[in-house]
């Protein structure tokens, strides 16, 4: 087994390596002077079961994606047995269906371009789209942060609610609030455009709870900051949030300073150092062990559906 990284989470990858006990792969991923990607695997990887760490994010998301791609093909030439993509935060998921007249399917491209590529196999983490795994011909490991939210939830004492920030997200806090025991509230929400929100109604009570949004992904934190000011109008006693993917672009940071949250957890599925320098209301969960743990199970060819959730 060995286990390389691209530059889009080299920390995470050293976490990854560290549960494992093995080294990060020797690789010199760069650019050359016009641009393009530029590869060097630096030891041999002959009749190895290799595995790639390397999310799909921002805020490099394209340079990011054909690092993935050329590393993959480096691997290819240099006879790896087997080349397994850990794709933490999977780039493009928003984009998995036609929702306007003329709208490619990107996320779908992508899982052309990945298998073109020659990987073998992928684990990632909460896609956005889990219709996703259909668009692969190859096995797709999707695992979720779920076991490590509700960890982090059973540590805030009071009365709880799971709040679920608009429709697509019901099935996710309804599983969570089932496990916690904890009344399940719904956000209806409408859009004016992307990454702006309109309105939000409440469906549910939350006076005098401890209300925890739960959601796949924080982009610019507007729904977020709307949702916890409907929350907080509404009566609940404090408002947390836990989202896997930190997006955090854009006015996020600013938005969530001065939002009605006390806390946002996100994990480290996209670096957050610099984030975390700029908001003290931010905490990173590490997924580094069950990535880890995913990545062992592969290699031995052990299931892994303990770690579904």
């Amino acid at each position: 087994m060995k286990v390389f990284s691209g530059s889009a989470n080299p920390g995470l990858a050293k976490r990854i390596a560290k549960v494992l006990g093995v080294e990060v792969g020797k690789a010199k991923v760069g650019k050359f002077s016009n641009g393009e990607t530029s590869v060097e695997i630096q030891e041999s990887i002959r009749e190895c079961d290799v595995f790639i760490v390397q999310p799909t994010c921002n805020p490099a998301v394209n340079d990011n994606l054909m690092e993935l791609l050329v590393l993959t093909d480096a691997m290819c030439r240099a006879s790896a047995t087997r080349i397994t993509a850990v794709i933490p935060c999977f780039g493009y998921a928003r984009q998995d269906k036609k929702d306007k007249a003329r709208a490619p399917i990107t996320g779908k491209l992508v899982a052309n371009l990945i298998q073109t590529a020659g990987v073998h196999r992928v684990i990632t983490l909460d896609l956005h789209a889990s219709q996703i795994q259909g668009f692969f011909d190859i096995p797709v490991d999707n695992l979720y942060a779920e076991p490590l939210i509700i960890k982090y939830i059973k540590q805030i004492p009071g009365p709880r609610a799971i709040v679920s920030p608009d429709a697509g997200g019901v099935k996710r806090a309804k599983s969570i609030s089932d496990i916690l025991g904890a009344d399940l509230v719904i956000i209806h929400k409408e859009r004016k455009k992307a990454n702006e929100v309109e309105a939000m109604t409440l469906v549910g009570d939350v006076v005098g709870k401890v209300c925890f949004l739960v959601d796949d992904i924080a982009d610019t934190c507007g729904t977020l900051q709307l949702a916890a000011a409907t929350l907080k109008e509404k009566g609940a006693k404090d408002i947390y949030a836990c989202v896997t993917h930190g997006v955090l672009s854009g006015p996020a940071l600013q938005r969530l300073n001065e939002s009605e949250i006390k806390e946002l957890v996100v994990t480290n599925s996209i670096p957050q150092e610099t984030n975390l320098q700029n908001s003290p209301k931010l905490k990173v969960i590490d997924i580094a062990p069950m990535l880890a743990e995913s990545i062992r199970r592969t290699h031995n060819g052990e299931s892994i559906s303990a770690l579904f959730g």
